[in-house]
């Protein structure tokens, strides 16, 4: 590693977590995150940062889950970017925002999750895993 790369992961912050593919599961990753959130002073992002982490838990949960598999909840701060990244065990289903009609009554986390943040994506792998990420800026 070179002195610029190790300066970097220095000064970044890590917090990972792994859950039971569950409501309430999802429900801890939201209030852990908070927490997380609140102990390294960044109040100013704990609401966009709170539902991000609620919409890609509860996709996990929904979508993602396998009996008998968590899934992992991953937050990053550097510089002046937070990135959030949900991880769950179903390769195989990749979400989509905006895919539903307006008469639906669900599908719209995406849509949440592309307003709060600067961008989103999802990463695929190792198999059978899939990642489903979100960045905003830090105040």
């Amino acid at each position: 590693m070179n002195p610029e790369t190790s300066q970097l992961m220095a000064k970044a912050r890590h917090f990972t977590l792994q859950l039971s593919s569950t409501p309430r599961g999802a429900r801890l990753a939201r209030l852990l995150a908070v927490e997380q959130l609140r102990s390294w002073g960044l109040e100013d992002s704990i609401g966009a940062a709170e539902q991000i982490v609620a919409e890609l838990a509860n996709n996990a949960v929904t979508h993602g889950h396998v009996p008998g598999r968590d899934f992992r909840l991953r937050t990053i701060v550097t510089g002046s970017a937070l990135r959030i990244e949900v991880t769950d065990t179903r390769g195989d289903r990749v979400p989509l925002a905006g895919g539903r009609s307006p008469a639906a009554e669900t599908g719209r986390g995406l849509l949440i999750v592309e307003a709060l943040a600067r961008t989103w994506g999802v990463s695929s792998g190792p198999a059978p895993q899939k990642t489903v990420w979100a960045e905003m800026p830090l105040p």
